[in-house]
């Protein structure tokens, strides 16, 4: 039986934590500012700094795990982890490319997102997460 708690785990925090859906840190003009669908390096190495820390608070730390089966006395496993913060990076609307774009079916670089292109590169990070954890069956443990 697969675990499904760190594809839940790791999905939503990259919608919520995605510069610019619901706040931008630093932002443009403040320091913080919210809903302004813009992005930049800055804010998305803020962002993933923050998305490590809560992914790993609520994979490693608390144990989100959805499966019965699921030992609690085995090691700590950081691909989770790992290949989310590296996903959450590279599929930052605006960082390489934001599909669909503002004014283009594709924009490259633009450091500009949107609802919609929140919601593709979601479900492209969902899709290629769930490969590498669940079928792939990357682990990283540490010893």
């Amino acid at each position: 039986m697969s675990d499904w708690g760190p594809v839940f785990i790791a999905v939503i925090l990259f919608i919520l934590f995605s510069p610019g859906l619901l706040f931008q840190l630093p932002g443009r003009n403040k320091f913080i500012e919210f809903g302004n669908f813009q992005t930049s390096g800055i804010s998305i190495v803020v962002h993933a700094l923050l998305y490590f820390a809560f992914i790993a608070i609520f994979l490693l730390a608390i144990g989100v795990h959805i499966n019965r089966n699921y030992n609690r006395l085995a090691m700590a496993d950081w691909a989770p982890v790992v290949i989310g913060v590296v996903l959450f990076i590279l599929l930052q609307p605006g960082l390489i490319f934001t599909l669909p774009g503002n004014h283009r079916h594709i924009e490259l670089g633009s450091l500009k997102t949107n609802g919609k292109a929140i919601t593709v590169h979601s479900l492209i990070f969902f899709a290629i997460f769930t490969i590498l954890i669940l079928a792939v069956k990357i682990h990283i443990y540490t010893g």
